[in-house]
């Protein structure tokens, strides 16, 4: 059984594009994101359009949760008080720039979608099974993984919201964070998502995929976002 996710694609259209069409390749069983379809990027509606068009089974992200709900803030964790000020300049861009229509859609995104391949419970969120906004980073202490994957009695547990993909494994239960589509900060400017082939052990892959880099950060300065946002698409970290 082979499982393709992404997450935190945040409205970069190209970098989603360029993802769906590489997945293909992949011919995977079930397509799941992980969330966080917009925020920081211009395409909200047409990204949320390509995702219900192709019926990807998709779970909440925090920015999605505080766009369709029309939230005063997104949930997120700064550094800077720069930082900060962009997030609400975003937030506040795409609530305005978000359709009813789509807002509607995002509001009904469940929290996690459990699934079951070879005997074994996969659980797919946006941040962590206690709260979607919390941020699994790879250095987290075992002891605080174990006891997270224990309580979500899940054997394989994928999130995303930190935007830096990682596998880590503990005995037969494995935590997969799967990266960033429209958002990276791994440090190179590439769309990344996972795949997880589950059959006798589990196995994950990450591909990083090219895309038109520099359409999407013009697209970004037009829209009259923030330019540190297509700053950092060009350089592929914050």
């Amino acid at each position: 059984m082979r499982l393709v996710v992404f997450s935190d694609v945040h409205g970069n259209l190209p970098a989603l594009r360029a993802v769906l069409d590489d997945m293909r390749h992949e011919r995977p069983e079930w397509v799941v994101c992980a969330g966080d379809l917009v925020g920081y990027g211009p395409f909200p509606n047409e990204v949320i359009e390509l995702i219900r068009e192709e019926r990807i089974l998709t779970v909440t992200g925090n920015y999605d949760d505080g766009v369709g709900h029309d939230r005063p803030d997104c949930g997120c964790a700064y550094r800077t008080e720069r930082a900060r000020e962009n997030g609400q300049k975003s937030l506040e861009w795409t609530k305005a720039h978000t359709t009813p229509e789509n807002k509607a859609f995002l509001k009904s995104l469940p929290l996690s979608t459990s699934l079951s391949f070879e005997g074994r419970r996969v659980l797919v969120v946006h941040g962590s099974p206690r709260r979607m906004n919390e941020y699994l980073y790879e250095d987290r202490p075992e002891a605080t993984i174990k006891r997270i994957l224990d309580a979500a009695e899940a054997d394989v547990l994928i999130v995303g919201h930190t935007h830096i993909p990682y596998h880590r494994v503990f005995g037969n239960k494995h935590l997969v964070n799967v990266g960033s589509v429209g958002k990276p900060k791994h440090g190179r400017p590439t769309a990344v998502y996972a795949v997880l082939s589950l059959a006798d052990r589990v196995s994950v892959s990450f591909n990083e995929v090219p895309y038109d880099v520099e359409a999407a950060a013009r697209a970004v300065e037009a829209a009259g976002l923030p330019g540190d946002f297509a700053d950092a698409l060009r350089s592929g970290q914050d």
